[in-house]
């Protein structure tokens, strides 16, 4: 018997609790690799991109592009590789119902076979399965089967044909009721991006209608998750809050120094030897670092430090940069920036959103000083930073105008208390104070 494992939906953050598929990007008969993006989801903060964690061949599509299902759902089936789990019993094969014809009048012809990953293709592309001549067994219509008939449309290819777009542009479109067609691409090799498709929603609507109720209900989706979470966390997490004040004289000189010889777009921002030092903090008081389950802590053997990033429409996530202590500052300024991006495109990874350790709020690009923040669960500690300012200062007996930070630590009273939140904070400021220490990498000594 072939093994064959269920690949189902994944668990992208404590709030979630269904998803939505929007795109599959592999079909049955396709090889995977563990690691390898095979769908998008859409969630109510974000659209993630979904990685498989086992190698195989995909053997079936479970779930059409559109479909909403809970977590843990079957999407496909694997076989081969890494399965494990022994398949379900074939089905029952069961002849289809006759269609009844009176004399005289012809049946209906039969549809072609299609599969649901080509019919979203198809569905994307402007294609109409009915004009499609399958070249697969039996007359099944298949992906290049899609792809020319994309190239050669037989309706206007202006109307009906492929409008290159991002799979967030295209349903952004949808909720606005814009026709991609009309819309004049801005994005590489002129992709129409969310941007474009929300220009042309403002463009060709009333002044009074300009705000419309698919990107308010969305908007509200996503506030409402927030909103619920955090309700959740202040109502069964015991908070303590503790205030830091950090001077950061040394580590600016440092960063200063740093990037004299770099260009613009290789140099070190402050925010990444704030993360960097609560990264290291974390691993030198690990009972920050890990999440409450079960009426246990559960510490984590690694730091997954979630980053705070807000969206440009509005709302929050906090995807992780993986083992944050580990690498250096250049290594994880990249990892800032790529977080960054993919959460404000709409192209996190599933693996960026399912397991952080402890996450950080920096607010200081927004002038915000400091920083009380809600603990996400089941994560037991959350760091915040403000933005650095200039104030009189006493160093080694003399009073001087030194730039400094507040950072701030809300903890979980049932797993720490004020004396090891203040060991973890004091153990940031020493870290901030020695800058060179931030660009190591590895194992602690």
């Amino acid at each position: 018997m072939t093994a064959v494992a269920d690949f189902r939906m994944p668990s992208l953050g404590a709030d979630m609790d269904e998803g939505t598929l929007v795109e599959w990007l592999v079909a049955p008969g396709d090889e995977v690799r563990r690691g390898q993006v095979v769908a998008v989801v859409d969630t109510a903060k974000a659209a993630i991109e979904v990685e498989v964690f086992a190698d195989g061949v995909v053997q079936e599509l479970l779930v059409e592009p559109g479909t909403t299902v809970a977590v843990g759902t079957p999407l496909a089936r694997l076989s081969g590789g890494d399965a494990t789990v022994d398949a379900p019993p074939a089905p029952e094969v069961t002849a289809p119902p006759q269609v009844k014809v009176e004399p005289g009048v012809t049946a209906p012809p039969k549809p072609p076979p299609v599969s649901p990953v080509v019919r979203h293709l198809a569905h994307q592309a402007g294609v109409d399965l009915a004009a499609v001549a399958g070249t697969g067994p039996h007359g099944e219509v298949r992906r290049q089967d899609v792809a020319r008939a994309a190239k050669n449309p037989v309706v206007s290819p202006v109307r009906g044909g492929h409008v290159p777009a991002s799979p967030r542009a295209r349903r952004r479109a949808l909720e606005l009721g814009v026709e991609l067609a009309d819309v004049r691409g801005t994005g590489p090799d002129s992709v129409v991006t969310v941007l474009d498709v929300e220009r042309a929603a403002a463009a060709s609507q009333p002044a009074t209608r300009a705000e419309s109720t698919a990107p308010v209900d969305k908007k509200q989706a996503m506030r409402d998750a927030i909103g619920a979470l955090m309700a959740r966390s202040k109502r069964e997490i015991p908070h303590y809050y503790l205030r830091n004040t950090v001077d950061l004289t040394r580590a600016l000189a440092w960063l200063t120094e740093r990037n004299a010889a770099r260009g613009v777009g290789d140099r070190l921002v402050p925010a990444a030897l704030l993360l960097k030092a609560a990264a290291l903090a974390a691993r030198q008081v690990p009972q920050v670092n890990g999440s409450y389950v079960d009426d246990a802590f559960r510490p984590a053997d690694h730091v997954h430090l979630g980053v705070a990033v807000s969206l440009r429409g509005g709302g929050l996530v906090a995807p992780a940069i993986h083992d944050a202590d580990q690498l250096g500052l250049d290594a994880l300024m990249a990892a800032l920036k790529d977080v960054v991006a993919r959460a404000r495109s709409g192209r996190l990874r599933a693996s960026q959103m399912s397991d952080p350790t402890l996450t950080v709020t920096n607010l200081g690009e927004r002038g915000v000083e400091e920083v009380q923040g809600v603990i996400y669960p089941p994560q037991v500690a959350l760091v915040g930073f403000g933005t650095v300012v200039e104030r009189p200062w006493v160093a080694d007996g003399t009073l001087g105008v030194h730039p400094v930070v507040v950072a701030t630590l809300a903890a979980d009273h049932r797993v720490t208390d004020g004396h090891t939140g203040g060991r973890f904070l004091a153990a940031v400021d020493a870290l901030l104070q020695d800058p060179g220490r931030l660009d190591s990498e590895g194992e602690p000594e």
